[in-house]
């Protein structure tokens, strides 16, 4: 794949995401959103970074086994059950993005829901990918 990421000037600087991805390539990888669950169907971590982690490395797993990188990567939505928590721990949650995926962000959203499939998550991610 070959992905463009675009930031116009006239926007605000992104942190953490891109506001456009012109991807190219010839799969396009549908990814299911993933909490923090464990191989036995368990929500793992009590925090709101535990479980970030947990569900990037779910979505990360899920990406690989079909061939792809976190540079694939076209389009990430994050469900948060809160926001605020989200935002407090942003800085976090970035080192966390750059230690599994790198920095070749792709064009993302943060959008805050009332609750998750799994009662306990607090965080779920899905997306899509591009793959050569």
């Amino acid at each position: 794949m070959t992905a463009e990421r675009v930031n116009p000037p006239g926007l605000s600087p992104p942190a953490g995401f891109s506001h456009a991805v012109v991807a190219t390539g010839s799969r396009m990888v549908f990814l299911a959103g993933q909490t923090a669950l464990d191989a036995d169907a368990e929500v793992v971590g009590d925090t709101l970074p535990e479980q970030f982690t947990r569900a990037l490395t779910n979505l990360l797993t899920a990406l690989r086994a079909v061939g792809g990188t976190p540079a694939d990567l076209a389009r990430v939505t994050v469900y948060a059950t809160d926001v605020a928590a989200y935002r407090f721990h942003a800085r976090e949650l970035g080192r966390i993005w750059r230690e599994l995926a790198g920095r070749d962000y792709p064009a993302m959203a943060v959008v805050e829901v009332v609750r998750l499939w799994d009662e306990q998550a607090l965080v779920e991610l899905d997306g899509f990918a591009l793959l050569p």
